[in-house]
């Protein structure tokens, strides 16, 4: 392990663009595949990691769809949960906030009710296992209409006290948020969080409608603000928090090589940019293995990397003296190692 390796491993971080079901890695996927007599269409762990090969968005999502269909019950939510955050407490991380759909559940017949009772135990177990806090966002899929939207949004109601924000994924291109502002005016009332998936694929004008139409509190992605200086000074402006994936932006072929990645001119512009995982198990890796990534590529420093991780907690949704607490802690192990 290199210094920056290992200055990386212990570096205390939150991550907060991460998708609990593009967490489902092979193995776990034939297990529970097995323990619920679902057939799924490959034969051997190597098999799926074989099919990980993807050339965009919608083809990522075929297999991820594919995949998710071995989740039935509360314990195979929890197990999925658990699985996650054992591997986040490797790689340093106090805090986590992650994505969930539901509705790739609840139109397979899933209950809402049984996704939230499983995701909730294995939140709950890391909290005491591994001193892990999380909240939970819940996602829309942008593929489907508006009244599927609200739909799912009533069905939260009765979890609201376990649900932080709700935000909004799957197919980017051709679904802009605009598509869902009355949904989020709601989600809004109701006292949630707002985020969003844009400028990944889509382009600045996502951005733009994100944070004038959905009025989001953190943006996910947002690579292609970068095309758009007026958009930049805004973000800046507005201390606007983007959750960056540097193995998603290769896997996914937003950037042709991780040498490419705009993550050091992003933080050269003053943005608020953190460092997730986004769908790791699909995506070849978790948050470290991301900031490894980008930190060999781009030739990131300490400081850098302390910026990340500050950035991490200032864009969170915790407490403001809880973030206070968790910056410093940060500075602290800066300031030892």
């Amino acid at each position: 392990m290199t210094d920056l390796s290992a200055f990386i491993a212990r570096l205390p971080k939150a991550e907060l663009h991460m998708h609990i079901e593009g967490s489902l890695e092979p193995e776990l996927m034939f297990a529970l595949a097995r323990r619920n007599g679902v057939e799924i269409p490959f034969d051997s762990v190597e098999a799926v990691r074989a099919a990980y090969s993807f050339s965009n968005l919608q083809d990522f999502l075929d297999i991820y769809y594919q995949g998710a269909d071995v989740l039935r019950t509360e314990e195979d939510f929890r197990d999925l949960a658990a699985a996650y955050f054992d591997r986040a407490a490797a790689d340093g991380v106090v805090h986590a906030e992650i994505f969930f759909d539901p509705q790739t559940h609840t139109d397979r017949g899933i209950s809402f009710d049984v996704v939230m009772r499983g995701l909730t135990a294995g939140m709950d177990e890391a909290q005491a296992r591994h001193g892990i806090s999380s909240k939970l966002i819940l996602c829309f899929l942008r593929h489907l209409d508006e009244e599927a939207a609200f739909a799912t949004l009533r069905l939260a109601e009765p979890w609201l006290h376990r649900i932080e924000a709700v935000g909004l994924d799957s197919s980017e291109l051709g679904h802009p948020p605009e598509k869902f502002a009355r949904v989020f005016e709601a989600a809004a009332a109701l006292g949630l969080k707002r985020v969003a998936h844009a400028g990944e694929e889509g382009p600045p004008e996502y951005v733009h409608q994100a944070l004038d139409l959905l009025k989001v509190d953190r943006l996910d992605h947002g690579n292609r603000s970068l095309e758009d200086p007026g958009l930049i000074e805004r973000l800046v402006r507005e201390q606007m928090t983007l959750t960056v994936c540097p193995l998603s932006n290769l896997k996914l072929c937003v950037v042709g090589d991780m040498a490419e990645h705009p993550i050091d001119r992003m933080l050269d512009a003053g943005l608020r940019v953190t460092i997730n995982s986004d769908d790791p198990a699909y995506f070849g890796g978790y948050v470290n293995d991301n900031f490894g990534a980008a930190a060999e590529a781009r030739g990131l420093d300490r400081e850098q990397l302390v910026t990340l991780a500050r950035n991490s907690f200032l864009g969170s949704f915790l407490s403001e003296d809880e973030k206070a607490a968790h910056v410093a802690r940060v500075d602290s192990y800066a300031a030892g190692t």
